[in-house]
């Protein structure tokens, strides 16, 4: 099972202050987007109760590195519009927190992603679209492009490099990345992924025919 997971969104800012300081949204609940997810309201409740019991945030990160850290969150909360937050680079100890806080400042990035667990989903067929339900957040990135198909299957190629078979939903998206259609994803995720997932005899069979995929 695939331990982390990224959800690209329009960087909602309603404010950036010369001192560092930003608020707005890191994701906006019932808007589909163009990955066909769907965040809805509650699904980030669980991750921030727990983070609030530890008496922190999710990180605070520059393109999903894990090792540039950029700044802090001081406020992250649902409310009924979506995943509101507030957050402060650290301008004045950080060079790279600088830089963001200029390309923020004059428009040239306009980005954010979370990087999540996804312990809850369900498919809704009339909307052709993942419901995530249940978030498990574990940092929130300034990221140059809010959307970036790469970035999801680059997450099934580190599975598929593990020995492991993806989560259902996220390799199914990852199918539609990489060029096939709608029905043409769906109709191997009813027959072909089911294969895979049940051919304990054929494990290494079954792996190169994934990793042959994203290649």
């Amino acid at each position: 099972m695939l331990t982390k997971n990224k959800l690209h969104v329009g960087f909602k800012v309603k404010s950036i202050s010369d001192s560092g300081e930003f608020e707005g949204y890191g994701s906006v609940f019932g808007v589909k987007d163009s990955y066909s997810d769907i965040v809805v309201k509650g699904a980030f409740q669980k991750s921030l109760d727990k983070w609030k019991s530890k008496s922190g945030f999710p990180a605070m990160l520059w393109q999903h590195k894990m090792d540039e850290p950029i700044g802090i969150y001081t406020e992250m909360s649902e409310d009924e519009v979506g995943l509101k937050l507030k957050g402060r680079l650290l301008i004045d100890d950080d060079p790279l927190a600088k830089r963001a806080h200029a390309h923020l400042k004059a428009g040239s990035i306009t980005g954010l992603s979370i990087g999540y667990s996804l312990n809850e989903y369900d498919y809704d067929s009339e909307k052709d679209a993942f419901i995530l339900k249940d978030i498990d957040l574990w940092e929130v990135s300034l990221v140059t492009f809010p959307a970036n198909e790469e970035a999801r299957i680059s997450d099934v190629k580190t599975a598929l490099k593990t020995g492991e078979i993806p989560q259902p939903a996220l390799f199914e998206r990852c199918l539609r990345d990489v060029g096939l259609t709608r029905s043409q994803s769906k109709a191997f995720m009813a027959n072909g992924y089911k294969a895979l997932r049940d051919a304990d005899k054929d494990e290494e069979k079954a792996l190169a025919a994934l990793k042959s995929i994203f290649n």
